[in-house]
């Protein structure tokens, strides 16, 4: 992750989806990947951060795909970023 933004990021929820090779959802995780022990994201910081996903089912196929979304970004001063036009998703 990348803060783009002239703010610092104070906050940051992701999910993650796990999508098997017919685009069918085997897996689901939520949680904040900015924030923990009060860190924050200063403009043009990088940072990286790992999903662990369970299954109550063995997966059948190893040709998984992950899809990444934020859900709620917090800037600082508490203000709340817009997902759909301050995120932006590109592969590395």
């Amino acid at each position: 992750m990348k803060n783009g933004l002239s703010n610092a990021v104070k906050s940051a929820r992701a999910v993650c989806f796990l999508l098997d090779d017919q685009g069918k959802m085997v897996g689901q995780s939520t949680k904040w990947v900015v924030g923990q022990n009060h860190t924050s994201l200063e403009p043009k910081a990088e940072t990286t951060f790992n999903f662990v996903m369970t299954s109550p089912q063995p997966f059948t196929t190893t040709n998984l795909t992950a899809k990444v979304s934020f859900s709620r970004v917090v800037l600082d001063g508490d203000k709340l970023a817009d997902v759909t036009k301050a995120v932006s998703m590109t592969a590395p």
